[in-house]
């Protein structure tokens, strides 16, 4: 077991082809910075799937969810820039996610990234000890990173423009990540077949870059 940060933020969307270049640019030369620059926001990551939907994943690491609750966070969430306002419209059933990070082994950040959305049948208590009892049993694997759940907060998880609210539940979202792509997928479907959850909302994601609040001048 390591400490890891108590809030997430998590963002997954998909883009049309033609959007796709600016939606790219918009992330990696304006907004994932600008959002590492918050207090207590620690690091952020882009992904993009390897299989499963949608194709573009991000997670903003913070020391507690009141990092996203906090003056500053509403604030820039209310006043997007013009490239966002423009880019966040264009996003296609995007949804986003701010909770708790609970249930963790291990420690660092891996290339590959398997995120397993669980069923709300149980008591979080009970899914934390599940979660925790499956990373556990993944850590003896050599290419094991970490495991947690996270267990989105309503109030926070403000929905983005394009998000179908029809399907908006908030369910634990299980992670895994991996220094290895053949073995994060095998450590996915370990976790489909004994945690509460519908085998197809899964997906996995590769690394395309991750900066941290310590790397910024």
């Amino acid at each position: 077991m390591s400490t890891f940060p108590n809030g997430m933020l998590f963002v997954a969307s998909d883009i049309e082809p033609t959007d796709e270049a600016d939606f790219n640019r918009w992330y990696d030369r304006e907004h994932i910075e600008e959002r590492v620059r918050m207090n207590g926001v620690i690091s952020a990551a882009r992904y993009q799937s390897l299989d499963g939907n949608p194709k573009y994943l991000s997670l903003y690491w913070a020391d507690s969810t009141e990092v996203f609750a906090g003056a500053a966070y509403s604030k820039a969430f209310v006043n997007q820039t013009e490239w966002s306002i423009k880019t966040i419209k264009r996003m296609i059933r995007p949804y986003r996610r701010i909770g708790t990070v609970e249930a963790s082994v291990g420690q660092g950040s891996g290339a590959y990234v398997a995120v397993l959305p669980l069923q709300l049948d149980r008591e979080c208590s009970h899914i934390m000890h599940l979660c925790k009892e499956a990373g556990q049993y993944l850590s003896d694997d050599a290419t094991f990173v970490r495991s947690y759940v996270i267990f989105p907060d309503d109030t926070l998880s403000r929905p983005l423009p394009q998000e179908d609210l029809s399907k908006r539940i908030m369910s634990p979202l299980f992670i895994i990540e991996s220094s290895d792509s053949v073995a994060n997928g095998i450590a996915l479907r370990f976790a489909t077949a004994n945690l509460p959850c519908v085998p197809q909302e899964a997906a996995r994601y590769s690394l395309s870059w991750k900066l941290a609040s310590s790397e910024l001048m």
